[in-house]
């Protein structure tokens, strides 16, 4: 009896091993099917070549599946320019989907302060990109045209008039007056002064990437922006 119960074990374990064998050999076409599929990472540049998904090594790969993965899901922009330098690159897109994504600035100003930094450095992508976004949020599109323009927007409610007058000053002057400061810190805290920063100091950031690599607008679209005079 005994042998009869060890005998029936190890013909079970057997038998499944040999179930397992034949799976690859019974659906080859299933297993290929799901192993050879890679995302398409549509990437952009010029300076940097684009490169696709089975062009990228371990840390490379690593950085597209976060991006995929997180707030963003998509490549567009600078991550082609981050990707050269896996470990930084991962470290700037995680600060990255903090300043536009959580931050303690509504959509509408955080825009606002994109816009701004976009203007100063006139980095076509960016600006464009984001004028859609601020538009969604919010943002007059009498105050969009005056960023672009290059003026100071005739009429802002009280707390784009604290963004703009706070990011003007730190971007041309590289510092902020007590009274812009003061005002910003009343209207969103000191977390807020120091999350607006966060926003301008990263777009700064993707702003420079932007117009060093030379970055394309989308096929049929024209610049937004004249040079500042």
């Amino acid at each position: 009896m005994r042998f009869k119960v060890v005998f029936a074990a190890v013909f079970g374990v057997a038998t499944l091993a040999i179930a397992l064998a034949l799976v690859p050999v019974l659906f080859p076409v299933q297993v290929n099917a799901q192993t050879a599929t890679s995302p398409d990472l549509k990437l952009r540049g010029d300076r940097f070549k684009p490169l696709t998904y089975d062009q990228l090594n371990p840390e490379q790969k690593m950085i597209a599946d976060h991006v995929l993965a997180g707030d963003r899901g998509s490549m567009n922009g600078p991550y082609n320019v981050f990707l050269r330098s896996p470990e930084m690159g991962d470290l700037a897109q995680k600060f990255g989907a903090y300043a536009r994504f959580h931050s303690s600035l509504p959509p509408r100003l955080s825009e606002f302060a994109i816009l701004i930094t976009g203007r100063q450095w006139t980095a076509q992508y960016e600006f464009q990109a984001h004028h859609k976004l601020a538009l969604a949020a919010g943002l007059s599109p009498a105050v969009i045209e005056a960023i672009a323009a290059g003026q100071r927007p005739a009429s802002m409610q009280s707390d784009e008039e604290a963004v703009y007058n706070f990011c003007t000053e730190v971007l041309t002057n590289k510092h902020a007056s007590d009274a812009s400061f003061q005002a910003a810190k009343e209207k969103f805290g000191e977390r807020g002064v120091v999350d607006l920063m966060a926003i301008v100091g990263y777009y700064q950031f993707v702003s420079m990437l932007l117009n060093v690599d030379g970055y394309p607008l989308p096929p049929g679209t024209q610049p937004e922006l004249k040079p500042l005079r």
